[in-house]
């Protein structure tokens, strides 16, 4: 409120109409701040006379605070090792163990490795087939045991089935599910014409670790 409209003399010529006397500016002040002690409702902050000097009031109000919706993110949980070992999710049960049931598979991964070399022209060089056998997925490849540090391994032939860690499932022509470990063994593969050799110690990798592996390029490999 502006101090001066208070203070303000009453025009003389409405002094007779209205019947009023102009107040002195010690009765003016005194009347409004009667007034504003009436009117406003006390402030645990501010005095009267502090509102009075700033001459400027400022109300409290606080937007209420909305509550977000927390956002509960469920990702699915996939099965243990544990509980894969109890269900069984990877065992083959014997009469699955055919080799003429996975013949279709083997098909699939000839295209496969086909289209992963470029089309494996006679020109290709086997270099550059081997490098792109290392990142390869084997399921469904014919592979030999060419050489082992135990004999008996030595001459199997089967199609991969199951490529684990450390080592390769393979399924026969006489329908025999044999275990061939990876390390201390060399397998040979054969594709269109080209015959690559894998050290399994080199594999000792899942399929999907091996996908990002960088090998090293080593002149020689002992077993």
């Amino acid at each position: 409120m502006d101090e001066s409209l208070v203070r303000a003399a009453v025009p003389r010529e409405l002094v007779e109409v209205l019947g009023v006397e102009p107040r002195s500016s010690s009765q003016a002040a005194a009347f409004t701040e009667a007034f504003l002690k009436n009117s406003l409702l006390p402030s645990p902050r501010d005095d009267l006379q502090t509102m009075l000097t700033h001459k400027a009031v400022i109300l409290d109000y606080a937007r209420p605070k909305r509550e977000r919706a927390k956002r509960i993110s469920k990702k699915a949980k996939g099965l243990t090792a544990r509980q894969k070992r109890a269900m069984r999710i990877f065992q083959i049960k014997p009469e699955q163990q055919r080799y003429e049931l996975f013949l279709p598979l083997h098909d699939l991964w000839r295209r496969y490795v086909v289209d992963l070399c470029g089309g494996l022209k006679p020109t290709s060089s086997p270099q550059f087939v081997a490098q792109k056998l290392l990142k390869a997925d084997f399921h469904g490849a014919v592979i030999t045991v060419v050489r082992s540090k135990c004999p008996s391994y030595v001459g199997t032939t089967g199609i991969l089935v199951q490529e684990l860690k450390h080592v390769f499932r393979i399924i026969t022509a006489d329908d025999r599910l044999k275990v061939i470990p990876k390390r201390n063994s060399v397998f040979s593969v054969e594709i269109n014409g080209f015959v690559s050799y894998i050290y399994g110690s080199r594999f000792e990798h899942r399929a999907s670790e091996r996908s990002a592996k960088k090998f090293k390029v080593r002149g020689t490999m002992d077993l």
